[in-house]
C-alpha cells in the first residue's frame, strides 16, 4: 500500500487529501465545491445542511483528487475522517436522513441547555460534563424531541456529522467516545455515557450508535460507496474525530501543554490537559481527546469564536470580491489599533465565549474624516484576534499553561497582520506548519489501519515552516488595542485580564 487518503467535513466545503505513505506528505488535495456551501437559516439563529450534500461533495471531491493526481485506488491502506463539530443529523432505521442537519452555529437549543444546566445543578453539570449542556448536540436533539416530535419517533440512531459520512462508507452506525463528549453524551467522571442527562431530557441511550475506538479498523469501504467514489470496496475506515481534536492531532499535539489554533470557518484555541478542567461559566469547553485512554486521560480544552472566516468573507463581498492576500496587503497599510476601530467580531449564532450570548457584530469609534478602507479591515483582523485572545485568557485562568501555539500555515493566519496580531496581544510564540484537517484525518487513517506504528512514524513529513514572536514594543500598543477592544464587550460580562 502506498497512500492514505483524508476527509475534512467543512460546513463551507469538503476537502480531501492524498498522502505518501514512505514521505509521510501530501501529493494530492481537492476541494468541492469550489463556491462555498450554503448554510440554510430557516429563522434567525438557526443553522442547517443537508448531510446529502456532504456525501455528494465527497464522491466529487475524490473525482476531482483522481483527475488530478490519477492514483491507484487500490493503493489506498485506510482512510480518515474529520468533521464540523456538535451537529445532529438523525437517521431512521434504513439510514434515510429525516431532516437537515442542526449544524455547529445552531442557536435554537441555547434555553433549552441553559435551563438543564440550572436544573440538573452547575456545580454538578462542570463535576461530571465539564460542561453545560449549552446549545450541544444533546440539547439539539432534545429540541427535536419537543419541536418535532413525529420526526423524533422515526429516530433509530443519532450521528455527528462525520459519523454520517464514515456511515455512508462502511453502511455502520457507530461513533467515538470523543464524539459523545463533544455532544455532551459522555460523564467525565464516570467514563460512560452521561445517562443522568438523558434522562433528565427523556432521550433513550438506545439513540446512541455503537462506540468504536478512534484509531481502529472502525469498518470497511462498502460495494455501493466505492462505485459511487471510484475507489476499491474493503479499503479500512480507520479514525475519525471532530474538526478541532483533529486539527490538534494534524500539528501532532497531543500532550499536556501542548497548544493548537485555527481560524477558518470559526476561530479555535485548544489545549491539552491529563485532568479535568472547567470554566464555571461554560465559556470555554473540555472534550475528550484523540489519544484519551482510561490509563493515560488527554483532554482537549476548547475555545471556539464563531465569527472568524465567515467575517472575512462578508467583508470580502462587501469590498468587491478582492483577493484574500490584497486584503491582508490593505489592512498592513492602518496602524496598530486601527485609529481607535473597534470591531466586535460576532453575529454568527450564539457565542461561548460570550456565554452563549446571540451577540451581533458591532463597529466602534467610527470616524468619517479618519477611517479607511485598510482600517476597517484591519479592525476585523484585530477583533478576531482579540476574541480568541480573550478567550485564551479563559484557558488560562482555568490553569491551561498557553505559551507556544502551532497552526497550520492558512486561512487567516496567513494574514501578516492576523499573525502580528495574535503573538503579541496573546503574548505567545506562533509555529506554522505544513498541514491541514484533511491531512491529519489521513495520518490518522494511518495509525488506526496499523499502517503507522504511532505518531512519532506517522508525522516523519510534518515541517515547522515559519515561527513568529512577540516584540515588546508591539505588545504594549496591542495591549492598548486589546483593552479598547475589551471595553466595548457587553457591561455585564466578566473582565478577562490581558497575559
Amino acid at each position: 500500500m502506498k497512500y492514505l487518503l483524508g476527509y475534512d467535513i467543512g460546513s463551507s466545503s469538503i476537502k480531501a487529501s492524498l498522502l505518501d505513505i514512505a514521505t509521510g506528505k501530501a501529493v494530492a488535495t481537492a476541494i468541492s465545491p469550489r463556491q462555498e456551501m450554503e448554510i440554510s437559516v430557516p429563522q434567525a439563529g438557526w443553522a442547517e445542511q443537508r448531510p446529502e450534500r456532504w456525501w455528494q461533495e465527497c464522491v466529487n471531491a475524490t473525482a476531482q483528487l483522481k483527475a488530478d493526481y490519477g492514483f491507484d485506488p487500490d493503493l489506498v491502506a485506510g482512510i480518515g475522517i474529520t468533521y464540523q463539530m456538535h451537529g445532529l443529523v438523525l437517521v431512521d432505521k434504513d439510514g434515510k436522513v429525516l431532516r437537515p442537519a442542526i449544524i455547529w452555529c445552531d442557536s435554537r437549543a441555547v434555553d433549552l441547555g441553559n435551563q438543564a444546566f440550572a436544573e440538573l445543578g452547575e456545580e454538578y453539570c462542570l463535576e461530571n460534563f465539564l460542561n453545560s449542556p449549552g446549545n450541544f448536540t444533546a440539547s439539539k436533539l432534545k429540541w427535536v424531541r419537543e419541536n418535532e416530535p413525529g420526526i423524533y419517533a422515526r429516530i433509530h440512531k443519532i450521528q455527528l456529522p462525520g459519523d454520517y459520512i464514515a456511515f455512508k462508507l462502511s453502511g455502520r452506525l457507530q461513533t467515538t467516545v470523543s464524539g459523545l463528549s463533544e455532544g455532551v453524551f459522555w460523564n467525565f467522571k464516570k467514563q460512560a455515557v452521561a445517562q443522568e442527562l438523558l434522562d433528565y431530557y427523556g432521550i433513550s441511550a438506545d439513540l446512541l450508535p455503537e462506540v468504536v475506538d478512534t484509531f481502529s479498523v472502525q469498518g470497511h469501504l462498502n460495494a455501493e460507496a466505492a462505485q459511487e467514489l471510484g475507489l476499491t470496496a474493503g479499503t479500512p475506515i480507520s479514525y475519525r474525530a471532530g474538526d478541532q481534536p483533529n486539527n490538534a492531532f494534524s500539528l501532532n499535539v497531543l500532550n499536556p501543554g501542548e497548544i493548537a489554533a485555527t481560524a477558518g470557518t470559526s476561530g479555535v484555541v485548544y489545549g491539552i490537559t491529563d485532568a479535568p478542567a472547567s470554566d464555571p461559566a461554560s465559556r470555554v469547553n473540555a472534550f475528550v481527546h484523540v489519544n484519551h485512554t482510561a490509563a493515560q486521560p488527554r483532554n482537549g480544552v476548547l475555545m471556539c469564536m464563531n465569527g472568524t472566516g465567515i467575517l472575512n468573507s462578508w467583508l470580502r463581498k462587501i469590498v468587491g470580491e478582492m483577493p484574500y492576500d490584497e486584503m491582508n496587503r490593505r489592512a498592513a497599510q492602518a496602524p496598530v489599533g486601527a485609529e481607535g476601530l473597534v470591531f466586535l467580531p460576532f453575529g454568527n449564532g450564539a457565542e461561548r465565549i460570550l456565554e452563549n450570548r446571540p451577540t451581533d457584530a458591532e463597529l466602534h469609534g467610527l470616524n468619517f474624516n479618519i477611517h479607511s478602507q485598510a482600517h476597517l479591515l484591519r479592525a476585523a483582523q484585530e477583533g478576531i484576534v482579540f476574541a480568541l485572545i480573550y478567550g485564551m485568557n479563559i484557558m488560562r485562568q482555568m490553569g491551561v499553561q498557553v505559551r507556544t501555539v502551532r497552526a497550520g500555515n492558512a486561512n487567516m493566519f496567513l494574514s501578516p497582520v492576523f499573525r502580528e496580531a495574535f503573538v503579541n496581544a496573546g503574548n505567545v510564540t506562533l509555529e506554522l506548519y505544513n498541514t491541514d484537517a484533511a491531512q491529519g484525518a489521513a495520518r490518522g487513517a494511518g495509525i488506526g489501519a496499523g499502517v503507522y506504528a504511532g505518531p512519532a512514524e506517522a508525522f516523519g513529513g510534518l515541517e515547522r515552516i515559519l515561527t513568529v514572536e512577540p516584540t515588546e514594543a508591539l505588545r504594549e500598543q496591542y495591549q492598548t488595542a486589546y483593552t479598547r477592544w475589551q471595553d466595548a464587550l457587553p457591561k455585564e460580562l466578566s473582565v478577562v485580564s490581558f497575559q
